[in-house]
C-alpha cells in the first residue's frame, strides 16, 4: 500500500474529525481549512501562559490567570437575560464565574457544588469582587495538567475559540503518522534537519524556537520549496516534449505595421519580438511569460506576434481580465490592423445573443482571425477553426494549475503567451515562473516622460485644490486614491466614500467613485464614464491598478501613502502619464512616519523602474505583500519565504536538476506532493 493511501486521513475533509460538524466545518473553511492537512500549516503565532496557579488575593484585572478553587454557590436567576453566577473560593478570597447563554444543567455538570476545579480566563472586577466571564477552561482538579501550561495561540476566525481549536489540532497532532523519509539520510544529516513528523510537532509547540531560519522551520520550508519546484520542472518537461507544426510567415504584415507606427520600438521590445518569433517558428510549443513594467509597451509587442500568426494561417485569442480592458485592446487592434484584411471581433459578457451567435459561427468557420474578450473566451462552447496563439493579459491572476489548463487550450499546435505588468523580483522568478520561458521589457517608450513624484503631509491637502482646478481647466483628469471604502473605527485611514462626498461639494457633479464593493457592471460603468471624460475626478480604492489606459489622467493623489507597499504605489502611479503630457503623483502621508515608510517614499521618488522597486519592496516587506499576490488571492507558499529561504531555493533547484530522471519515476514523493497540494497539478497534466 502506498504511503499516501496508508495516511489518507490527513487528506480527508475536516468533518471526519471528532467534534467537527457542519457548522464548525464552515467556520474552518473561512480560514481556508477544508482538509485535515490544512490544519498543519495554520501555525501558532504566540502562546497564552496559563502555567502558574494564582491565589485569589493576587489576581490582576485584565490578565489571563489560572486559579484552583472550590465551588460554594450556584445562582440561576429566573429573570430573562440575566447571567448565571457561580461563586467560588480558595481560602484567600472569593471569585464569581459568570455565564451568559449557558444552560443550568451544563453548569451543574462542570461545576458541581463543593467540587475543586481549575479555571482559567481573563480577570475582571465587578461590584467589589473578582470575576471571570465565560471562562476559557473549567476542569476537575485531577486534570489540571491539561490547563496548567503555555498553550499555543492560533489565528482564528468567528465561531472558533482557543479551547475548541485546541481540541481539533491536538486530535490531528496525536494521530500524526510516522512517515517514511523522502529525502536521503545523507542530505538530512548535512542540512541538520529532523524528521518531518518531529518538525510539525515542534512547530505547533510554541515553547520551541519559531525563527524562520531555525532548522525546524527550514526543514518544512525546504519540503514546500522542493515540491513546488519539482512540479514546475515536471510541467516544463511535459510542455517541452510537445512537438508542434512550426508557423511559417514572411513578416509582410509585421514590417508594414512597424513602419506605420508613430513611435520607434525600444531595443527591449525588439528583443522580445524576436524571442516570440523564434518560438512561433520552433517545433516546440511556446509557453512564455512577458513581464513589462506599467506603460512599457507589452500590448503592441503581443499584437505584432498576432500579425505573424495570422500570416501563417492560424487564428488568435486575446484574453483580458475585464470587459473595459478587452474593449481597449479591441480598439488598439483595429487601429493597428486597419490597413489589412483582418477580421477582429470582441466577445464579453455584455455581447448580445444575436451578435454572439454570429461570432461563434464565424469563428468556427475560420472567418475571424483575432478574437478579443474576457474569461468567457475559453468556455467549451467556443470553438475555433484553427487556434494557433493565445495571449492572456494581466497573468498574475493565474496560479500554476490555471497556467497548465491554459497550456492545453488549442491543442499541441497552439502557442501561449502570458503578460504581466507586475515586475517580479529576481529571487521570485524561479519560484513563480519556473515552468515557463521568460521575456522582459525593461525600457519605457522613448517619448514617455518620467512621472514627477512628490510627497506632502495630509494636513496640507487643501493646498492641492488650486492644482486640481488647473488640471480640470486644462481638460486633464485626476485619480484620488484612498485605502478604505468606508470609515473604520479600527483604522485611522481616509475613506473613499467620505472623500468622494467632500470633493463633490468642491467640484460639483463631475466626481466619480469606484471601489471593490461595487459589482462588476457598476465598476465598468464608472470607468467608462471616466474614459469618456464625463468625470473629471475619480475617487477610488486600489481597484484601478490593473492595466487600463486613461490617456487624459495626468495627476494621481494617494492618501495614507505610508500604508501602501512600494510595488503597489508604483502600480498606482503608473495609471497616469500614459499620454504625451507630464504625469504627476502626489503621496499624502500622516505624521510620525516609520523608518520603513520613509524609505518607501524615498525609493519611489528616486526611480520609476518597476523591477528595482519590486526588489526593494520584497526586501522591505517580504514576498507575501508583493502586488498581485495577496490581492489576486494567490499565495504561492504556505510557510516558505523567498526572502529568508533564498538559499533553500538554490539547493532545491540544484537537487532537482541533478536527480531529475529519478524524482517522479518513484512514488517516494507522493505524500510530499499531496501535503502541499501539488499532486493534483501533476496528475491533471499527465496528458499534456
Amino acid at each position: 500500500m502506498s504511503v499516501v493511501k496508508k495516511n489518507s486521513y490527513l487528506f480527508s475533509n475536516v468533518s471526519l474529525l471528532k467534534g467537527v460538524g457542519k457548522k464548525l466545518s464552515e467556520y474552518l473553511k473561512n480560514k481556508k481549512i477544508e482538509k485535515i492537512n490544512d490544519l498543519l500549516w495554520n501555525l501558532p503565532y504566540s502562546y497564552t501562559d496559563r502555567s502558574e496557579f494564582v491565589s485569589l488575593d493576587k489576581l490582576e484585572v485584565g490578565k489571563i490567570s489560572t486559579v484552583k478553587i472550590k465551588v460554594i454557590k450556584h445562582s440561576f436567576p429566573r429573570i430573562r437575560n440575566l447571567p448565571n453566577k457561580i461563586t467560588c473560593e480558595d481560602g484567600k478570597g472569593k471569585i464569581d464565574l459568570v455565564y451568559f447563554n449557558s444552560r443550568e444543567g451544563y453548569i451543574r455538570k462542570i461545576l458541581p457544588l463543593n467540587s475543586n476545579v481549575v479555571v482559567s480566563g481573563k480577570i475582571a472586577f465587578f461590584k467589589n469582587r473578582y470575576q471571570i466571564t465565560n471562562p476559557d477552561y473549567v476542569v476537575d482538579v485531577s486534570k489540571a495538567d491539561y490547563v496548567q501550561k503555555k498553550i499555543s495561540k492560533y489565528s482564528l476566525t468567528e465561531g472558533l475559540n482557543e479551547k475548541l481549536y485546541r481540541k481539533i489540532i491536538e486530535q490531528v497532532l496525536d494521530n500524526l503518522p510516522e512517515i517514511k523519509e523522502w529525502h536521503d539520510s545523507e542530505f538530512i544529516k548535512k542540512m541538520n534537519f529532523i524528521s518531518w513528523k518531529s518538525s510539525i510537532l515542534a512547530m505547533h509547540n510554541f515553547d520551541q524556537e519559531k525563527d524562520l531560519n531555525s532548522n525546524i522551520y527550514r526543514r518544512l520550508a525546504y519540503d514546500e520549496i522542493f515540491s513546488h519546484l519539482l512540479v514546475l520542472s515536471e510541467n516544463r518537461k511535459k510542455i517541452k516534449k510537445i512537438k508542434k507544426e512550426p508557423k511559417n510567415f514572411k513578416n509582410i504584415i509585421t514590417n508594414k505595421i512597424i513602419k506605420s507606427l508613430d513611435f520607434t520600438l525600444t531595443k527591449s521590445q525588439e528583443k522580445v519580438i524576436n524571442e516570440i518569433q523564434l518560438d512561433l517558428r520552433s517545433k516546440n510549443k511556446m509557453f512564455r511569460i512577458l513581464q513589462g513594467d506599467v506603460g512599457s509597451g507589452k500590448t503592441i509587442v503581443s499584437l505584432i506576434g498576432v500579425a505573424k500568426v495570422i500570416e501563417s494561417g492560424a487564428q488568435c485569442a486575446f484574453m483580458a481580465p475585464t470587459g473595459i480592458l478587452a474593449n481597449q485592446h479591441y480598439e488598439l487592434a483595429k487601429k493597428i490592423f486597419k490597413n489589412f484584411d483582418i477580421n477582429i471581433s470582441i466577445l464579453t459578457g455584455k455581447t448580445v445573443y444575436k451578435i454572439r451567435k454570429k461570432i461563434l459561427l464565424d469563428l468556427s468557420k475560420g472567418k475571424i482571425h483575432l478574437l478579443i474578450g474576457t474569461h468567457s473566451l475559453f468556455q467549451k462552447k467556443i470553438l475555433f477553426n484553427k487556434l494557433g496563439f493565445i495571449i492572456v493579459d494581466e497573468q498574475h491572476k493565474f496560479g500554476v494549475k490555471q497556467r497548465m489548463d491554459l497550456a492545453k487550450k488549442g491543442g499541441d499546435d497552439c502557442d501561449v503567451l502570458l503578460m504581466s505588468a507586475t515586475p517580479i523580483p529576481r529571487t521570485m522568478i524561479l519560484a513563480i515562473y519556473g515552468d515557463m520561458d521568460i521575456s522582459k521589457i525593461t525600457e519605457k517608450p522613448l517619448k514617455r516622460k518620467k512621472i514627477i513624484t512628490l510627497s506632502k503631509p495630509e494636513e496640507k491637502v487643501i493646498e492641492l485644490l488650486p492644482l486640481i482646478n488647473k488640471e480640470i481647466n486644462n481638460k486633464n483628469q485626476i485619480f484620488w486614491v484612498c485605502p478604505l471604502i468606508d470609515e473604520s473605527r479600527f483604522f485611522n485611514y481616509t475613506s473613499a466614500v467620505k472623500k468622494f462626498e467632500y470633493l463633490k461639494k468642491k467640484f460639483s457633479e463631475r466626481v466619480g467613485l469606484i471601489h471593490g464593493a461595487l459589482d462588476k457592471e457598476d465598476k465598468e460603468l464608472v470607468l467608462k464614464k471616466f474614459l469618456n471624460k464625463e468625470i473629471d475626478i475619480l475617487v477610488s480604492t486600489t481597484v484601478i491598478e490593473v492595466g487600463i489606459d486613461f490617456p487624459n489622467a495626468n495627476l494621481i493623489i494617494i492618501e495614507n501613502a505610508n500604508k501602501f507597499g512600494l510595488a503597489q504605489l508604483h502600480q498606482l502611479r503608473g495609471r497616469v502619464g500614459r499620454g504625451k503630457l507630464q504625469g504627476m503623483c502626489i503621496l499624502l502621508f500622516k505624521g510620525n512616519l516609520s523608518q520603513k515608510a520613509i524609505q518607501r517614499i524615498k525609493i519611489l521618488k528616486s526611480t520609476d523602474d518597476g523591477f528595482i522597486i519590486a526588489e526593494e519592496d520584497m526586501r522591505l516587506r517580504g514576498h507575501g505583500d508583493i502586488i498581485g499576490f495577496q490581492q489576486s488571492g494567490i499565495k504561492y507558499f504556505k510557510i516558505a519565504d523567498p526572502v529568508h529561504h533564498k538559499d533553500l531555493f538554490k539547493i532545491a533547484e540544484k537537487k532537482i536538476k541533478s536527480e531529475e530522471h529519478l524524482l517522479l519515476s518513484s512514488n517516494k514523493f507522493n505524500f510530499l506532493l499531496k501535503l502541499f497540494d501539488k499532486a493534483e497539478v501533476i496528475n491533471e497534466n499527465k496528458e499534456i
